[in-house]
């Protein structure tokens, strides 16, 4: 024992420098305990103040250091041979570090059994049932994370074995004490089971109308749809975020012409005050009423919840375009600001559409003299500060129009209705441009010159 102690400190010791051991006395006078990155935060073991660890632990924590370092090395034998030392500490007295101890173990351990080139299915299995019966507290919470791994291996239907017999496990008050983590089991069972139900909903279209193992087919899907939509539902029930249950569970529904009870679905998880903001939530409902070929106004409602919620999201050009088919007044004013909000990201900085919608409709609004002149005065007054070095810089005048003429072309009206003639962006690129389109940059230099007085009405505070 004393041999292979002195082994870890020397080891952690080489593995320190001065600066790193700075670095940790540093963290320990915020924090007292050990630091593991791989690791969340309550499996940092607190030390009260004035009580000096253990030997056992002083070794313990040396020991994980080591098993650490080998992680991010992909030592994988190495940490294997490691935590066979470590396991130690699930006799430790001290129920708090046993109990983190047993997450730490778990964790570490299926993560080498996962990476190690020589583990196989038999060791995993059996670590994992030694887990789950070390305590009946996490036995649900690992039950499931075992189905994950054995997922990411390939092994789908000892997952499903797995979460078949988790779905079965009772234990007095530990059941109801685990509700969320069973609802999460059979959720994910749900998961498999529509999996296969697609997988032969594949295989039907590739048969015949009248071929007999159609409608035995048939019959297979129908009893996978009802298990995958008896535990679907309940989780899409209790207020989260649960995008892949209420994805495969409306494509389920949809599928046996159940529009209704899809519609409530993706309506409730859009607009129940009871679930968390969720922007992808907006989306689903809206993409299903387009499918169904729902009103412009019911598509329109949808997105406008999306556009304050991430006005930079990729929808926004079908928002707009939606809002440029109403004849309503307000709907137009709305689509400038969609389309100026867009272009504030940096992702939408090279979007052709984004700025040919841009260039069409200040255009309009333009050739309306000034009854929608404030709008656009409006949108240009919280951006003339940033959008000239944002989007009209010279820097981004010279490498739009080499790398890309169709955007310039697009930017290059913006940048003279919005700066004047004088700025730098429009008088490279219109000048580029005169080389190669002489009549249509001359025909655009006479629009902004006309419209002169549109950037000196801009400027005014």
């Amino acid at each position: 024992m004393d041999n292979f102690v002195e082994e870890l400190r020397q080891e952690r010791s080489w593995l320190s420098t001065e600066e790193e051991t700075e670095d940790v006395s540093t963290a320990n006078a915020l924090l007292s305990g050990i630091y593991l990155p791989l690791l969340p935060r309550y499996f940092h073991h607190p030390r009260n103040s004035g009580v000096k660890p253990s030997e056992f632990q002083k070794v313990k924590e040396d020991c994980l250091c080591c098993i650490q370092d080998a992680l991010l090395q992909s030592q994988w034998q190495r940490a294997a041979e490691l935590m066979i030392s470590y396991l130690e500490m699930l006799e430790n007295t001290t129920a708090e570090k046993r109990v983190a101890a047993q997450e730490e173990i778990w964790r570490i351990g299926t993560e080498i059994l996962q990476q190690h080139p020589q583990s196989n299915i038999e060791e995993s299995n059996y670590f994992a049932d030694r887990m789950k019966n070390l305590g009946v507290k996490r036995y649900l919470k690992i039950s499931l994370e075992h189905a994950f791994h054995l997922l990411c291996s390939g092994f789908l239907d000892e997952a499903y074995q797995n979460l078949i017999l988790a779905e079965s496990w009772r234990y007095g008050e530990e059941t109801v004490a685990q509700e969320k983590e069973l609802k999460l089991v059979q959720a994910y069972k749900g998961l498999l089971d529509y999996y296969t139900w697609l997988k032969k909903k594949t295989d039907l279209l590739m048969l015949d109308e009248d071929s007999y193992t159609r409608s035995s087919l048939q019959q297979e899907m129908h009893g996978l749809y009802q298990q995958a939509k008896g535990s679907l539902k309940e989780i899409i029930r209790i207020p989260g975020v649960w995008d892949p249950f209420v994805i495969c569970y409306v494509d389920l529904l949809e599928h046996y012409k159940e529009y209704e009870e899809a519609r409530e679905v993706l309506s409730d998880y859009a607009y129940n005050s009871r679930f968390p903001s969720n922007p992808n939530a907006h989306v689903y409902y809206y993409q299903f009423l387009k499918r169904r070929g729902e009103s412009r106004k019911a598509q329109i409602s949808a997105l406008q919840i999306l556009h304050e919620l991430v006005p930079s999201h990729e929808l926004m050009l079908e928002f707009y375009n939606l809002l440029k088919k109403s004849k309503k007044r307000k709907k137009h004013k709305l689509q400038l600001k969609v389309i100026f909000a867009a272009l504030d990201f940096a992702g939408w900085k090279e979007n052709i559409k984004a700025w040919s919608y841009l260039a069409k409709q200040t255009v309009e609004i333009l050739q309306n003299s000034d009854k929608q002149f404030h709008w656009l005065k409006k949108e240009w007054d919280t951006r003339k500060d940033w959008w000239p070095a944002f989007h009209f810089s010279p820097y981004l005048a010279k490498n739009n129009w080499q790398e890309n003429k169709k955007l310039a072309c697009e930017k290059v009206l913006i940048a003279g209705i919005l700066l004047g003639k004088d700025c730098k962006y429009f008088k490279y690129v219109t000048k580029e441009g005169c080389k190669v389109q002489k009549k249509k940059f001359r025909q655009l230099k006479k629009f902004v010159k006309e419209h002169s007085w549109v950037s000196l009405r801009l400027a005014d505070t």
